[in-house]
């Protein structure tokens, strides 16, 4: 028997298909809890995970062959002076495959895609409860740039939302 071992499977990214529909909703609907969510939006009934927007606005990333999360990128701003500034509308990884480097190959990709855009910079909004995405998008770049005081009430706790943003 050999002692090596095999390499691990890598993440890769690409565009997403209208055929990601049905595994983009299921990690839509079991990736968010009230840390980081909206639990009315869970609950909601939806058909498709692209009623909002289409698959040209999703990165998806694959773990050794598998569908395991996205990324929501979009303009900003609909009108010419906000041009250059993209939006992170979205992020979520299958609890399954966490801790395997996927959201950060989500976040790299989505820097390079507006690199490719001409985009100055990409902003989010993030839960002040998130601990673990803030420490996420901290390690790619991100700052905080505002703070909406008690902005949800979820859960009968009020949650600050925070305006984080990188700079290309």
């Amino acid at each position: 028997m050999s002692d090596e071992r095999l390499p691990e499977p890598e993440v890769t990214v690409r565009r997403a298909v209208e055929s990601d529909d049905t595994v983009l909703l299921e990690i839509d609907r079991t990736s968010w809890d009230a840390s980081s969510g909206f639990p009315s939006y869970q609950e909601a009934v939806r058909e498709s995970f692209f009623e909002r927007s289409g698959p040209e606005a999703h990165l998806v990333a694959e773990y050794d062959g598998q569908v395991v999360g996205y990324l929501r990128l979009q303009d900003k701003y609909p009108f010419p002076e906000g041009a250059g500034v993209l939006a992170v509308n979205g992020l979520a990884v299958a609890q399954t495959a966490r801790s395997r480097g996927v959201a950060s190959a989500l976040l790299e990709a989505a820097a390079a895609e507006g690199r490719l855009r001409g985009a100055r910079k990409i902003t989010l909004h993030v839960h002040s409860t998130n601990a673990i995405a803030r420490r996420l998008y901290e390690r790619h770049g991100y700052v905080v740039e505002g703070t909406h005081p008690k902005e949800f009430l979820i859960e009968g706790t009020y949650i600050d939302a925070l305006d984080m943003a990188k700079m290309l």
